[in-house]
C-alpha cells in the first residue's frame, strides 16, 4: 500500500486555500489538475509503497516521537522544479525551523526502513501544471498574494493513499497527538 505521513489543515484555511486555487483558475494561462480542497495537506514524509507486514513497525517508531505543538503561517506561492520548467504549483509555510525539526523526527525515526529520499521542503500543493499556453503570462499572473493566515499544528497523520481515475483517496491509518 502507498504512504505518506502529513498534515491535514483547518478548515478556514482550507477554504482560504480553494479561494487561492479560484483565483488562480481564472489567470493561468494553462492546463492544471487541481488538488481538491478535501485532501490538501502538507506532506513530511513520501513513504510509497509498503507491505501490509511494516505497518505496525512505522506506526510504532512514530509514536515514540515527542513534539510540541506549534503555529505556522501560510506564505508565499512557488513553483516546482523551477521557473523554466513548471511542474508543481505550491503554497509555502513558514516559520520553517519547527515543521523542519518535526520532518527531521520522523525521518530519523523510519531513515533505516526508507533511506532513499532525505530531501524536504516545506510546502503544499496546489496544483500540478500539464501544459502552458503562454509562459510568460503564466509566471505574471503567478505573483498573487497570499495572506499569512496562521494556524495550530498539533497532530500528523500516517495516511494510505490510493489513486484512482477519480483521483487520489486518503485513509488516515494512525494520529499522532502532538504535546
Amino acid at each position: 500500500m502507498r504512504l505518506f505521513i502529513g498534515i491535514f489543515l483547518p478548515e478556514e484555511i482550507l477554504d482560504y486555500l480553494y479561494q487561492v486555487q479560484t483565483k488562480l483558475k481564472q489567470n493561468l494561462p494553462a492546463k492544471i489538475t487541481w488538488v481538491h480542497k478535501k485532501i490538501l495537506h502538507f506532506n513530511l514524509k513520501f513513504i510509497g509503497e509498503v507491505y501490509e507486514n511494516k505497518i505496525n513497525e512505522i506506526k510504532e517508531r512514530l509514536n515514540k516521537i515527542k513534539f510540541k505543538s506549534f503555529r505556522i503561517k501560510l506564505d508565499k506561492i512557488g513553483v516546482f522544479p523551477n521557473e523554466n520548467y513548471i511542474r508543481i504549483i505550491w503554497v509555502g509555510l513558514k516559520p520553517a525551523g519547527k515543521i523542519i525539526e518535526l520532518q527531521q523526527k520522523i525521518d530519523s525515526e523510519l531513515l533505516d526502513l526508507f533511506p532513499k529520499d532525505q530531501r524536504f521542503s516545506p510546502h503544499m500543493t496546489l496544483g500540478r501544471v500539464k501544459f502552458i499556453k503562454d509562459k510568460e503570462q503564466f509566471k505574471k499572473n503567478l505573483k498573487l498574494e497570499i495572506a499569512e493566515k496562521e494556524f495550530e499544528v498539533n497532530e500528523f497523520c500516517l495516511v494510505k493513499s490510493e489513486l484512482s481515475k477519480d483521483g487520489s483517496k486518503y485513509e488516515i491509518l494512525e494520529t499522532y497527538n502532538l504535546a
